[in-house]
């Protein structure tokens, strides 16, 4: 058997004890949420979530910083950068967040399927200064793909002809270009991706929101995707990278500047030489001790809405850790007339 440090050991031993913790914050910021599906009102929605995401996390035993937000990027309601989080007692295990209380604050407002909340932590060992990476432009361009196409080692270009790309992909999964699902979100700026994936055949899943589910399903055993592609919120992509990290699939990141004036402000700053670089799974979620935790809103292919049911809420969550690739599917039975969320405006309990 392989011989495990006593470092290892003694984050191996944190990921295993705070995982469940992290569960029951998405599972309070998506019950919160859920409140407002359908109801027009996406800030009232993120608020609420954040709120409850916010209150149940303080009340963890570790001293937590969020490295990334996404309250700054949207300017909606947040957790944001360089916000501390958790009991914060001498002694107490760090841990780096990157967190969005809801992934789809629209697809929530207006009731659609595919919203989630999602965090990722990383145990911070003493000796160490790696963390979850913090991009700075408002976009990045993606390409997802799972295991097996990883597993293959093809060589990927960014800047390849898409028919290239997806020939490649198809050629490791063993597929033809024609049986390949594509997803990518529905914006103007895809029009060009989504005319020559349907001049190649393949088929195309759009979404209207929900970038950081797509991008992981291509990676997931029972996925309906093979490959997910384009541009999205840079946030999006780190907690998307780690996630796949724990799958064992991967994600190419490029930078993306949304207009002039951004570009300028990248060029003038000290990520002027990275701006094209291209960060994997690896880049932006290093190390192994990484957990990943989502609890579904709305139905998506990824996990189950939530659901009521006469006196009780059914929610569908899962728990995953990259160091054991260990998946955990948690369906957890919330009783209405005992059941409380703690909302950290008011440090208070409050009823469904």
């Amino acid at each position: 058997m392989a011989e495990i440090t006593e470092n290892q050991n003694s984050s191996e031993d944190i990921a295993r004890t705070i995982g469940f913790d992290l569960v029951r914050a998405v599972e309070s910021a998506s019950l919160a949420g859920f409140r407002w599906l359908g109801c027009g009102d996406k800030i009232a929605a993120d608020e609420a979530a954040t709120d409850a995401m916010r209150g149940m996390l303080n009340m963890v035993d570790m001293q937590g910083i969020c490295v990334i937000g996404e309250g700054i990027k949207d300017e909606a309601p947040g957790i944001f950068r360089n916000e501390k989080l958790g009991c914060w007692r001498s002694g107490s295990h760090r841990v780096n967040f990157a967190i969005d209380p809801i992934d789809g604050t629209r697809l929530t407002a207006k009731g659609l399927p595919g919203a989630i909340s999602v965090l990722a932590a990383t145990i911070v060992s003493k000796d160490s200064t790696r963390v979850l990476a913090e991009l700075p432009s408002f976009y990045s361009y993606k390409l997802a793909y799972g295991p097996a196409v990883r597993e293959a080692n093809p060589e990927i270009d960014l800047d390849a002809p898409l028919e290239k790309t997806l020939q490649t992909i198809a050629e490791c999964l063993q597929k033809r270009v024609g049986d390949l699902v594509v997803a990518l979100l529905d914006r103007p700026r895809h029009e060009a991706q989504i005319d020559a994936i349907r001049r190649l055949g393949a088929r195309i899943r759009l979404i209207g929101d929900g970038d950081v589910a797509m991008a992981i399903a291509p990676s997931m055993l029972n996925n309906t995707v093979d490959v997910y592609i384009g541009i999205g919120g840079s946030p999006e992509a780190v907690i998307a990278a780690a996630a796949i990290k724990c799958l064992g699939g991967e994600m190419l990141v490029r930078m993306w500047p949304r207009d002039e004036s951004e570009l300028a402000e990248l060029k003038d700053s000290e990520w002027a030489d990275s701006l094209g670089h291209i960060y994997n799974c690896d880049d932006l979620a290093a190390g192994e001790d990484i957990i990943f935790a989502a609890t579904g809103i709305s139905d998506s292919p990824m996990l189950e809405g939530v659901v009521i049911r006469g006196q009780h809420v059914y929610t569908h969550s899962m728990l995953m850790r990259a160091r054991s690739r260990t998946v955990r599917y948690i369906q957890t039975i919330h009783d209405l007339s005992r059941k409380t969320i703690r909302f950290a405006s008011d440090q208070k309990e409050h009823s469904l």
